[in-house]
Parts: structure tokens; sequence; C-alpha cells
């Protein structure tokens, strides 16, 4: 008569090494992020000076799909994604998430402060990488500085998160579906109208919404680290 298993086999958690599991999911995400960004910043940077291959097609599209009503849409998107917009939307975010007083003026602290250094994060990466934009025969908008990472794209999905964030820190369970996808829909614009009116290529775009998210996790990551040591 067989006797039971004297070495079952574990879980699969449990066959992780300790320290594996103790890294949150907001770790991996930054780690990931920041992975993809890196590898796609060396692409750029290695590249001759154009598109990449995948770059060419949609800014082709792009230039031959401009009708004029479309244009303005663009226009009007792509401004709610640069100057006091963000801020705006980060205060407003600060405010929504706290209870009271003091938590929603250290919500509004951390969000402002997320956003202003990751734009300036960003900024210093892309006068080191200075990677040029499409030509400016192509542009439906005025355009300055270097191209890679778009900083509409980094700031429209930087805003986008900030604005998820607070909606789950609000909410006692998971934020409203409707809420959600019209905030992830308005972040995406905002990067996607830089490839239409033609101020940028596809992997501006991609390349700043891969550095939002590692800072983004990166806050979280902190913030997960803060509330641990709080309790």
């Amino acid at each position: 008569m067989a006797g039971p298993d004297p070495d079952p086999d574990p879980a699969p958690d449990a066959r992780r090494p300790a320290r594996l599991r103790k890294v949150p999911p907001a770790g991996w995400t930054a780690l990931a992020a920041s992975a993809a960004f890196a590898l796609l910043a060396v692409w750029v940077t290695l590249a001759p000076a154009g598109p990449l291959p995948w770059d060419s097609g949609p800014h082709a599209w792009a230039l031959g799909h401009r009708p004029p009503v479309a244009l303005s849409v663009a226009r009007a998107v792509t401004d709610t994604g640069t100057g006091a917009v963000p801020y705006a939307l980060a205060v407003l975010a600060g405010l929504y998430a706290g209870r009271t007083a003091r938590q929603r003026l250290t919500a509004v602290a951390a969000f402002v402060l997320c956003l202003t250094a990751g734009l300036t994060v960003r900024r210093g990466v892309m006068y080191l990488l200075a990677r040029p934009r499409p030509p400016a025969a192509d542009w439906a908008v005025h355009a300055t500085d270097w191209a890679f990472p778009s900083g509409h794209a980094t700031a429209g999905a930087l805003t986008a998160g900030i604005l998820l964030a607070a909606l789950r820190l609000r909410g006692s369970g998971r934020p409203p579906r409707a809420a959600v996808a019209l905030v992830v829909l308005w972040g995406a614009a905002v990067g996607l109208s830089r490839v239409y009116l033609g101020v940028h290529w596809p992997s501006d775009v991609v390349g700043g919404w891969l550095f939002a998210t590692s800072w983004l996790a990166l806050g979280a990551l902190a913030y997960g680290l803060g509330a641990a040591t709080r309790d």
C-alpha cells in the first residue's frame, strides 16, 4: 500500500525565490516598460536619420487622409495634451482622490509632482537622443524641439494614469468602466493626434507611452512602499 507522497510538488508561488514573490506588480510593470523604452531608444538612436520601418505607413496614411473637419478635431485634441490642461487635470484628480482636506492637499501635491518630474526627465531624454521630427512640410501644426519621446504622448499618458489613480483611490471597488474607458481613450487620442498632424513618427508616440508607463509604475511602487512603511 503506497503511502502519502513525502515531498508533494509545491504550489507555483512556493517554488519561486522569496525575493521574486515580494516584487509587487508595479515593480514588474516598471521593469518591463523601462526595458522596452530603452530598447526602442537604442533602435531610434542607431537607425539612420529617418523613420523606423513601421513609421512610414501610418505617417503616409495620415498625410493622405486630412479633411478639414478631422484636422480641426485633431488640433483640438492635441491642445489638451500640453500647457496648463494636464496640470489642471492633475489638480482636479487630487481634489477628487482625497476625502479630507489633508488627503486632498497631499494627493494634489503628489500628482503634480509626478507629472512635473516625469515631463522634466522626459525633456532631458529628448535632448539627449536628439531625434529629428518628420519633414516640416508634413506638419499641420507648429512644433518645436526634438521628436523622441513625444511630449504630448507622455503628458497625455501621465495625466490619464493620474486620473485613473484618483478614480481607484476614491472608489471603494473598481472604478466605473465608462470613466476608465473615457480616460484611456483621451490619453491615447492625444498621442495619436501627433502622428495624424504629421509632427511625430509613431515610434515617438510609443516611446512617450512606454516612458509614461514606466514613470507611473515607479510612482505606484513608491506609493505602495510608503503605505507599507506607514502600516
